[in-house]
């Protein structure tokens, strides 16, 4: 498995900044991070199938609460 130059020099720029331990570390932190969105899709569909899509006043309201509206 190999991944693109542009993505590997990206990787590694990150190691010597110290933003990532080591590029296999930055790899390892990618991954768990795209696992936990998996994890996080996957719940969203489950609480869309037992409750029903999120309706349009729903997501008002949280706008409101939230201060985006």
């Amino acid at each position: 498995m190999s991944l693109p130059d542009e993505q590997v020099i990206s990787i590694r720029r990150a190691v010597q900044q110290g933003r990532a331990p080591s590029v296999s570390g930055f790899i390892s932190a990618a991954v768990a991070r795209a696992q936990q969105e998996d994890g996080l899709a996957q719940l969203l569909d489950e609480l869309d199938r037992e409750l029903g899509p999120v309706s349009d006043s729903d997501l008002a309201w949280a706008d409101k609460e939230l201060g985006l509206a």
